[in-house]
Order: structure tokens, then C-alpha cells, then sequence
């Protein structure tokens, strides 16, 4: 039991859904920290000098009524970025080496190999043949 449970977390795709979760996150970090930098920024700036950013309120005294168009946009924004990094880092290039590595595989024969006809057909001759033994194995002819 212990020994397919090792086996199952050293196969070789519970390894790369490791590192992709490693590397995911980290660069979903970094992708936020550009849109907090620099996308967030511009937004805000879109909604005048007072207001909270791009967005508005629905009642005008309560700020918990704001809705942050902002941040919606920054998380599309997030989002777009990371899953074109995802798509053109990590999908593309697999496909292509699955590609390489299908075009690489012979198609299985459809029948015997010439060889193993031949082979056959002399196994058939040897024990179809007239050869005879004697007692205890010899060769009569001998």
C-alpha cells in the first residue's frame, strides 16, 4: 500500500502540478504587484481627485457603498495577463514536445515483420523435415 502511495507522489505529473502551483503563485504575485504599481494608479486617477478610484456610490454619504470598478477591472486585468503567461510559457511548448514526441513513434505493424515470416517458415521446414533419431538421440545418418 505504502509502495503505491510512493509511486503515486513521485510520478512524474504530481511533479509538474507541483512546480506549475510553485511558479503559479509566484508569478500571480508579481503579476498583482504590476497591476497595484501601475494599473491601479491609472484607474484611480480616471475617477477624479476625491473619489476612491474608478467606481462610484450608491449612497453619496456612506462609503461602504462603493462599488470599486477599479479593482474589477484590475482583477480582469490580472487575470488576461496571467493566463496569456500561463497559455504562451507552459501550454504552447508542452503541445509542441507532445507533437515531436507523437511524430517520433513508429505506428504499430499491421502483421508480422518479414523476419518472423521467415523464421516461421523455417521452423516449419525443421520440424516438418524428414530428420529421424535413433536410439538415445542419435543421428542415423551420421
Amino acid at each position: 500500500m505504502l509502495k503505491g502511495f510512493k509511486d503515486f507522489l513521485f510520478r512524474g505529473n504530481i511533479v509538474d502540478l507541483a512546480v506549475a502551483v510553485v511558479v503559479g503563485t509566484a508569478f500571480t504575485a508579481l503579476v498583482t504587484a504590476f497591476t497595484t504599481a501601475f494599473i491601479n494608479p491609472i484607474l484611480a486617477s480616471l475617477g477624479g481627485v476625491d473619489a476612491q478610484g474608478l467606481g462610484f456610490r450608491i449612497i453619496g454619504d456612506n462609503p461602504n457603498t462603493f462599488i470599486d470598478l477599479g479593482g474589477f477591472i484590475n482583477a480582469v486585468i490580472t487575470f488576461i495577463i496571467t493566463a496569456a503567461v500561463v497559455y504562451f510559457i507552459f501550454v504552447v511548448p508542452s503541445k509542441r514536445l507532445l507533437e515531436r514526441l507523437q511524430r517520433g513513434e513508429e505506428p504499430e505493424p499491421e502483421g508480422p515483420s518479414e523476419d518472423v515470416l521467415l523464421l516461421r517458415e523455417i521452423r516449419d521446414a525443421l520440424t516438418d523435415g524428414p530428420v529421424q533419431r535413433g536410439p538415445q538421440g542419435a543421428d542415423p545418418t551420421s
